[in-house]
C-alpha cells in the first residue's frame, strides 16, 4: 500500500497509510458503534439475560420492570451523563471535537467519567443487591479511567481499546474466578476487539503502541478490581 505524508499537528501520526474513503467511512461507523461509553450498559444487559439468577435481589413486583430500572440506572450514569458533559464542553468550546482526538480534549471528560463510574460502583456496592463480580466490573472501569486519565498527561491512549480490554479482562475474571465456561463469549470479545483496534488504526486515530497500551490497561484494571471487590 502506498505510503503518503499527511500534514498534522501530531508528530506521532504524520506517516500513515492511505486508505480508501469507503474503508475509512466503515472504520468511522465501527468506531461510533463500538464506543466504550456503550460497554457498561451492553455488559449489564448481557449479564442480566445470561445469568438472571445472580440478580434475583433486584426482583420486586416484576422481573422485567425491575431489570428495566437497572438498565436505566446504568445508562443514566455511564452513558447519558458522560455524553452530556462532552456536549456541554463542546458547546462551551472546551473541546474541539466530539471524537476527543487530542489529549487536551480528553481532560474534562476523563475527570467527569471518574466521578460517574465511581458513583455507579459505590451505589451498587452500598445497595448490596448486585453480585460481587458485577460490582467488581464497575470498579475495574473506574480504575481503568483513572489510569487512563493519569497517562493522558504524558501520552494519548486509545479509549476504545481500554474499554474493550476491560470487556476481555472481565470475561477472564469470570472464567478464572468463577470457573465459568465462557470460551465462546471470550472469542467473540477478542474478535470484536480486533475489529475495533483495526478501525482505529485505519482512521489514524492511534499508533499501535497506543492501541496495545489501552488493551493492557483495560485487562489489568478488571483483574485488579476482581482482586479487590470480587
Amino acid at each position: 500500500m502506498e505510503q503518503v505524508i499527511i500534514p498534522t499537528t501530531d508528530n506521532s501520526r504524520q506517516d500513515k497509510p492511505a486508505f480508501s474513503p469507503a474503508l475509512q467511512k466503515v472504520a468511522e461507523v465501527i468506531s461510533y458503534l463500538t464506543h466504550p461509553l456503550f460497554l457498561p450498559l451492553l455488559v449489564t444487559v448481557l449479564l442480566v439475560n445470561a445469568m438472571p439468577e445472580y440478580f434475583v435481589l433486584f426482583k420486586q413486583e416484576s422481573i422485567r420492570y425491575t431489570f428495566d430500572l437497572l438498565y436505566i440506572r446504568v445508562a443514566f450514569t455511564t452513558l447519558f451523563l458522560p455524553l452530556f458533559v462532552v456536549a456541554l464542553c463542546k458547546a462551551l468550546g472546551f473541546v474541539t471535537s466530539f471524537q476527543l482526538r487530542s489529549q487536551k480534549d480528553r481532560i474534562i471528560p476523563y475527570i467527569a467519567c471518574t466521578t460517574f463510574y465511581f458513583w455507579t460502583y459505590f451505589a451498587f456496592k452500598r445497595q448490596g443487591a448486585a453480585p460481587p463480580f458485577f460490582n467488581a466490573f464497575f470498579l475495574g472501569v473506574f480504575i481503568a479511567i483513572v489510569i487512563g486519565m493519569v497517562a493522558n498527561t504524558y501520552v494519548k491512549i486509545s479509549m476504545h481499546t481500554i474499554g474493550w480490554g476491560g470487556v476481555i479482562g472481565f470475561l477472564l475474571m469470570l472464567m478464572i474466578g468463577l470457573n465459568m465456561n465462557i470460551s465462546l463469549a471470550l472469542m467473540i470479545a477478542f474478535l470484536l476487539s480486533g475489529i475495533v483496534a483495526t478501525a482505529r488504526l485505519i482512521l489514524g486515530a492511534h499508533t499501535p503502541a497506543e492501541i496495545y497500551t489501552g488493551f493492557i490497561i483495560g485487562i489489568l484494571s478488571q483483574l485488579i478490581a476482581y482482586g479487590i471487590a470480587g
